[in-house]
């Protein structure tokens, strides 16, 4: 195998995790509709892609695995549905740089919880990193001109926590093949947001219902499968910069496709955050957006969203 391989196929995912905001949107639907429409088909496909490599067999997960997979299921999708609805109550862009406020989210669970010790430096970047969400609350425009709603922020910090917990939960489960316990947790996700169709049910219209399909087989299923099968190819350092590909890649669809216009105080806000972020990141799980095996917050999360 070519070794630029893995480093195409990681870059690759985090670009694609930058468009999930777009396909969101586009769809129509409401955000625990989108984030039920993802578990099902990305679960279902992960599952039959797992089977195939008999990686399900035999079945080896013990009753505790099974119960923290659920566990970092219900956060997972969780910080789905609340980062798919802060889109439309700020932007794209602002919610995506907002919610990479994780990686440092989750040096203080470690720090709380496992004991790792938190550096000086670390506590210096979470302080820059939340001044600079503070500058974007202040200062952030949607696409009609109007200052964005502290509500959007709001929620995409509450995805971000809830990210961070679903990555903590995955520290637990290392041992695990990452895409068993991602199609594990996306069929809890499919199972717990079931009962949400009958106030937000899925779209109507086959447009709707076809970004929800392109969101559930590329945005998730694909993604994870070019994000596992490249992140342990690849040095740390370089899967924690290649991850910034996904929020640069959002504010470029947000101001091509969205008519989103940074201001400068904003776009100072969203400097401070990223940089920030940056160097606490370790090998990144897939926000987003990007199923959350500890690897990347962001989609077993990411970084997805």
């Amino acid at each position: 195998m070519n070794k630029n391989n893995p480093l195409l196929q990681w870059t690759a995912a985090m670009a694609l995790s930058g468009t999930i905001g777009a396909v969101v949107l586009e769809s129509g639907a409401d955000a625990p509709a989108v984030a039920f429409a993802r578990s099902l088909v990305g679960g279902l496909l992960l599952l039959v892609w797992s089977a195939a490599r008999g990686w399900l067999r035999p079945w080896t997960l013990t009753r505790r695995d099974l119960l923290l997979a659920v566990l970092g299921g219900l956060f997972l999708v969780g910080n789905w549905v609340l980062l798919f609805a802060s889109y439309a109550l700020s932007s794209i862009s602002v919610s995506t740089v907002v919610y990479h406020t994780q990686p440092l989210m989750l040096v203080g669970l470690a720090a709380a919880f496992l004991g790792e010790k938190m550096a000086k430096s670390q506590l210096v970047r979470a302080l820059i990193a939340f001044g600079g969400v503070t500058l974007i609350s202040l200062s952030a425009h949607g696409a009609d001109g109007k200052a964005v709603r502290l509500e959007g922020i709001a929620l995409a910090l509450g995805a971000a926590a809830l990210y961070s917990g679903a990555s903590f939960v995955a520290k637990q489960l290392k041992h695990l093949r990452p895409h068993v316990l991602a199609a594990v947790q996306l069929v809890t996700g499919t199972i717990v947001l079931a009962p949400a169709l009958l106030v937000t049910p899925l779209p109507a219209d086959t447009s709707g219902l076809l970004w929800l399909v392109l969101l559930g087989t590329v945005h998730t299923a694909l993604m994870y499968v070019l994000m596992y099968a490249s992140i342990g190819k690849l040095p740390t350092t370089t899967v924690a910069l290649l991850s910034y590909v996904y929020p640069v890649v959002a504010v470029v669809v947000d101001v091509l496709a969205y008519g989103h216009r940074p201001t400068w105080p904003e776009g100072l806000g969203m400097l401070a955050v990223l940089v920030a972020a940056l160097a606490p990141k370790r090998a990144a799980a897939p926000g987003a957006e990007k199923a959350a095996v500890t690897v990347r917050p962001s989609l077993v999360s990411g970084k997805d969203g």
